[in-house]
């Protein structure tokens, strides 16, 4: 479930967000209630085993709307017993005085949008939160929910390795089973895009300091007893991110909401699903039918090529014979002999891996094992 609005635009941000100061909540509602209902028409005896609410800025929606949408997809699907419902979460005060509503309308897992723990560089990366408005957020949050995720971005600007360091062992003391630690990327069409593109973004650090953060962070995490179960996030054993694990895993899931994607298997096809990016266009769309705006048929070796590129981001790697039955051939000897002596990979129990090292340069990885 995708809600498309933030408070304001992270420069660093090329996920389909935008700012709006009237919502009409309820008119985004009935378009969410409507965009189910067609989903589930077409899938019908599933199970429904979680749900996710990505943006934008999610815990701008009101509690009641989270409500009366996880009522619906329960009484449209099989609802699993052990379902995970997680909310994306800004750790403003206004998002934090929802939280134990969001709790009773269902939702069991928060993921916070911490991004730093020091002011200075939260005012850097446009966030309109500090530190200890953060902290106090989070433990409303852990208060309010067995679950607690939260994101943290390295390789900032002026940032030191050993500043790092620090950084993530105090955000590890937070009693957390769960983090998401990302890189810091410049993309195309952000503000640090615009910035960096005239030479306007310094002090961004070296390839081979920001290199150096990624090993840190592995190192420390494993010696917290948090290690990475995909290429950016952490877990405790057993706190792992259900709903993440099924896109990384290749199973089925509904897009719904403005820029949403899926993946759905119907009739024993495989279809990619896209939907319209602005908020009112999809709002028209739905009002006419369907929020979608792409839909196409994916070959099998789409499949296998799609499958390989996400399921090697995941520490427990791929099934050979799932991706062999995909494409209809097995993956190059040469290429996975090869990897292997570089030690970039491994197999055993007919899985493929990338190693620890091989995780620290993956999309090179990947790049050579679909490779021509």
């Amino acid at each position: 479930m995708h809600w498309p609005f933030c408070e304001a635009k992270c420069p660093y941000c090329d996920f389909n967000s935008h700012v709006s100061k009237n919502i009409e909540q309820k008119q985004w509602l009935m378009s969410y209630l409507a965009e189910l209902e067609r989903a589930a028409a077409e899938t019908p005896d599933r199970v429904l085993n979680t749900i996710f609410f990505g943006g934008g800025t999610p815990s701008l929606m009101d509690p009641e709307t989270v409500a009366a949408i996880i009522d619906a997809a329960r009484s449209l699907w099989r609802p699993a017993n052990d379902m995970e419902i997680t909310l994306e979460a800004n750790p403003g005060s206004v998002e934090a005085g929802r939280f134990a509503a969001y709790r009773d309308a269902g939702v069991n897992r928060v993921s916070m949008g911490i991004q730093a723990l020091n002011d200075e560089d939260l005012r850097r990366l446009g966030r309109i939160h500090t530190v200890a408005e953060a902290r106090a957020a989070f433990d409303i949050a852990r208060d309010c929910f067995d679950r607690v995720s939260f994101d943290l971005i390295y390789a900032r600007q002026h940032q030191t390795v050993a500043a790092w360091r620090a950084e993530l062992t105090e955000a590890l003391s937070m009693s957390i089973d769960h983090l998401s630690l990302y890189q810091l990327t410049i993309e195309d069409g952000t503000a640090f895009g615009d910035r960096y593109a005239v030479g306007k973004l310094r002090g961004l650090p070296e390839d081979d300091s920001a290199a150096d953060m990624y090993l840190a962070t592995q190192e420390i995490c494993e010696a917290h007893g948090m290690p990475a179960y995909e290429v950016s996030n952490h877990a405790r054993p057993g706190a792992e991110s259900r709903h993440n694990l099924i896109y990384w895993r290749y199973g089925d899931y509904v897009g719904i909401g403005p820029g949403a994607h899926g993946r759905l298997t119907i009739g024993g096809r495989k279809f990619a699903t896209e939907t319209h990016l602005s908020p009112t266009s999809w709002l028209a769309a739905v009002a006419e039918g369907t929020g979608e705006s792409v839909r196409f048929e994916l070959s099998r070796q789409d499949q296998a090529n799609e499958y390989l590129m996400i399921g090697m981001r995941i520490v427990e790697g791929l099934d050979i014979e799932r991706f062999e039955r995909l494409s209809s051939a097995p993956l190059p000897a040469n290429k996975l002999d090869h990897l292997t002596e570089l030690g970039m990979i491994e197999t055993d129990h007919n899985r493929i891996r990338a190693t620890p090292d091989g995780r620290a340069v993956l999309n090179a990885v990947i790049r050579e094992l679909l490779a021509d």
